[in-house]
């Protein structure tokens, strides 16, 4: 009696414990889209993990952006306040000045426009003479000073224009303005001027200095040397004598060089302005700023570049 209940029990318990082929497929299916279920989930994961940090980032980068413009504007209005402080003949053509703000660090340097020669009103003798100081051949110098004059020049008679020859010569699209430089950018788009030239000359040439001369006191060595009838020992003097800052000491150097020259204040500004956040990142923007007439808004943003965004 006890073996046969012993059996019984025993086939009983196979019985329970058997898994039908049916019931083993389902719980296989089961275990497939848990699995499938658990991959969806950390691949959701992932993506929102990425667009949290992305748009972190973005927040980060878009707060920067605005810091940097307040900063630089900070700088431009203290420029405009320097300026603005003294009497427009005692106004200072030049200086450096720094502070801090929000835990960033700003350096700034202004420099009258006087400094630069101007594209839309420069002599040819002057823009010559800046060609030939940056390696230019004499006779191609010339031609490259006629070609700026011609890009800004409308022409002598109606309906006839030598200078738009030029431009069909050299396989062109487009011809000369006939009309003042917009921005020093347009040097590149003149027929006949090699682009590594055009790069070399771009710091020393504006369109915001108004005025024919330059500001000898300020202008960089490779403007003083493009003066006409200007020698290597005349412009080491020049520079000499303009260190000990006495002004007229070396217009008396300048011989024949004079009627290029002007040190009288321009309206135009360039500001360099420098901030360096607490992280270690700095940001450069260069800001010419045209100052007005009291009475009315104090200055006018001419120009605005910065590289925030990358090189400029």
């Amino acid at each position: 009696m006890k073996t046969a209940a012993k059996t019984s029990i025993s086939r009983d318990v196979i019985a329970a414990r058997r898994i039908s082929p049916g019931a083993a497929h389902d719980d296989g299916f089961m275990i497939v889209a848990v699995l499938w279920i658990l991959a969806a989930l950390a691949a959701l994961a992932s993506v929102y993990a990425l667009y949290v940090a992305s748009t972190a980032a973005g927040a980060r980068v878009g707060s920067d952006r605005i810091r940097a413009e307040a900063l630089v504007t900070a700088g431009i209005e203290l420029t405009a306040y320097r300026l603005l402080g003294a009497q427009e003949s005692a106004r200072p053509t030049s200086g450096a000045f720094s502070f801090q703000l929000g835990e960033a660090d700003v350096g700034v340097e202004f420099q009258s426009e006087g400094a630069r020669i101007d594209l839309n009103l420069a002599p040819k003798e002057l823009l010559a003479g800046l060609f030939k100081t940056l390696g230019a051949q004499p006779e191609a110098a010339q031609n490259y000073a006629d070609r700026v004059i011609g890009w800004r020049n409308k022409d002598d008679v109606a309906g006839q224009s030598k200078e738009s020859e030029v431009y069909r010569d050299a396989g062109l699209s487009y011809g000369p303005r006939k009309a003042p430089f917009q921005n020093v950018d347009e040097l590149r788009l003149v027929a006949s001027l090699p682009p590594e030239l055009v790069e070399k000359a771009l710091p020393f040439v504006t369109v915001f200095n108004g005025r024919a001369e330059i500001d000898v006191i300020l202008a960089a060595p490779e403007i003083v040397a493009a003066l006409p009838k200007i020698n290597p020992d005349m412009v080491a003097e020049i520079l000499e004598k303009r260190q000990a800052l006495k002004p007229q000491a070396v217009l008396s150097l300048l011989g024949a060089a004079r009627s290029s020259v002007a040190i009288d204040p321009r309206k135009a500004t360039r500001t360099k302005i420098r901030v360096a956040f607490e992280n270690g990142r700095s940001i450069n923007a260069e800001v010419v700023i045209l100052v007005l007439e009291p009475g009315g808004e104090p200055y006018r943003i001419l120009s605005w570049r910065d590289d925030f965004d990358g090189p400029v």
